[in-house]
């Protein structure tokens, strides 16, 4: 189940939030319902998958309580703390990596050893470095021990952030778990920003990836740079507005029950830079390896070749947490490459203050989501990077004046989107907060009452993240 599927829409959200709101008092009470229906929620597509993340719940949570009992003992503290990182990544190594891993050693050796085919539980990414983020958090002391199971599994299993983020941190939300405050005014909040999430889903993302798919299922050979071109930004365009509007929604979710999560994004397409990109993109997976892996490292305060070393590992491992493929391994070490570029050369310091590190941002950015996109076919992304830059059929034909006609205003809208475009008008045309607010409001139920005729008559409705 997807935010942006009817069912969600019209029966399970209306549902949880009528029982929770109006017919439950107490917090113990809303804690354990809320904790049931994530269960259910992750459960509705596949019912077994729901019994490994309970599975995950529960060594974290003993892994929490040992820590708090060998709070004195720093060995066997660290050792609960060691035991329990191998786990989660036993964990995640089985379902998530263990095909490629197996695939890989039958090609390098010539062997002919079984692969077992393990289907691939939703957002076990996601839910792993929570779970994660809780017994690192409670060892560094960001966090008291949860004593309570049910807590736990709450903060693991809400189901607003459960299958694809952001990814919360415990030291966040640790406190709202058990003391926190719904009100009229947060829900109206959480509403608005919901609706902001499912319009950049529904009318951007959903849109674009036809665009996306029409480009990239065709032969490079045969298309022009500008078809390419346009392709490519669309895919890009698609993953941020799908992901961006899930963490919209997610965080819109959160705030209807006054939980409060961090940002996500913050307008990456104004970036100047691959650096300024990342600490704008997926803020909360950014950020989750900068604290629980290459500070550990050792991060820049390390001799130049360790710094660098260390950059490759996380970009490398930040790829291979996006997908089991070679695609999305070269795709990070891509990203690690230019970001070692503007660290240790003249290019980032550049770049940052001039306006062609916007261009050469965008440009770069573009041209690496390709690997992502023909995950299992590096050589159709190699191609299909060199139509973009002259190598297909021509600069421009046809088909990418017919793609500018069937899709340019979404192009155009997402563009506009994409960008602070709000803020810049009404300080340049001093237009007042309230004259603005009620701009704001006006799009969003136009844009809400658009979205709802896409879903409500079965639209194309891909979740891309669910892939990554």
């Amino acid at each position: 189940m997807v935010f942006s599927d009817s069912i969600f829409l019209f029966f399970f959200l209306p549902f949880v939030l009528l029982v929770y709101l109006v017919f439950l008092r107490g917090r113990k009470v809303r804690n354990h319902f809320l904790m049931v229906m994530s269960l259910l929620f992750y459960a509705w597509g596949e019912p077994w998958f729901v019994l490994v993340m309970i599975a995950s719940i529960a060594m974290n949570w003993l892994a929490g309580l040992g820590i708090g009992r060998y709070w004195e003992d720093p060995k066997r503290k660290k050792a609960v703390l060691t035991l329990s990182v191998v786990l989660n990544l036993t964990l995640l190594g089985v379902f998530k990596y263990l095909m490629f891993i197996m695939n890989n050693l039958n090609w390098a050796f010539g062997l002919h050893l079984p692969v077992p085919q393990i289907a691939l539980p939703i957002g076990i990414s996601f839910f792993t470095f929570q779970a994660m983020s809780y017994v690192i958090d409670v060892y560094r002391g960001k966090g008291q021990v949860q004593k309570s199971f049910w807590n736990v599994c709450l903060y693991v299993a809400l189901f607003p952030q459960l299958i694809a983020g952001p990814i919360v941190r415990y030291e966040t939300v640790a406190a709202e778990i058990e003391d926190r405050h719904e009100n009229l005014a947060g829900f109206c909040a959480g509403c608005r920003r919901f609706l902001v999430g499912l319009c950049k889903k529904v009318l951007l993302a959903n849109n674009l990836a036809m665009l996306a798919e029409n480009a990239f299922g065709l032969d490079p050979a045969s298309l022009s740079a500008g078809a390419s071109w346009l392709g490519a930004i669309a895919y890009l365009w698609q993953v941020y507005f799908d992901f961006s509007g899930y963490s919209d929604m997610a965080i819109g979710l959160g705030l209807m029950f006054d939980f409060h999560f961090l940002e996500n994004f913050n307008f990456p397409m104004v970036s100047r830079s691959i650096s300024e990109f990342w600490r704008r993109w997926h803020i909360s997976l950014g950020t989750w390896f900068r604290d629980y892996l290459f500070f550990p490292l050792g991060g820049s305060r390390v001799k130049k070749s360790r710094a660098i070393f260390n950059m490759f590992v996380v970009w490398g491992l930040t790829g291979l947490w996006h997908g089991a493929e070679w695609a999305f391994l070269i795709w990070g070490l891509s990203f690690g490459v230019l970001l070692v570029l503007e660290k240790y050369t003249p290019l980032g310091k550049w770049m940052d203050g001039h306006w062609l590190g916007h261009v050469y941002a965008m440009v770069a950015i573009t041209t690496v989501t390709v690997f992502i996109n023909v995950q299992g076919d590096l050589g159709h992304a190699v191609e299909y990077i060199a139509a973009m830059y002259g190598g297909g059929a021509a600069w421009w034909d046809s088909t990418a004046t017919m793609y500018l006609r069937e899709y340019g205003w979404y192009v155009l809208a997402a563009l506009i989107v994409a960008l602070p475009v709000g803020p810049f008008l009404q300080k340049r045309l001093h237009i007042g907060d309230r004259a603005m607010e009620a701009a704001r409001g006006i799009s969003l139920l136009a844009g809400f009452g658009l979205a709802l005729t896409f879903i409500v008559m079965g639209g194309y409705n891909p979740f891309i993240y669910f892939n990554f």
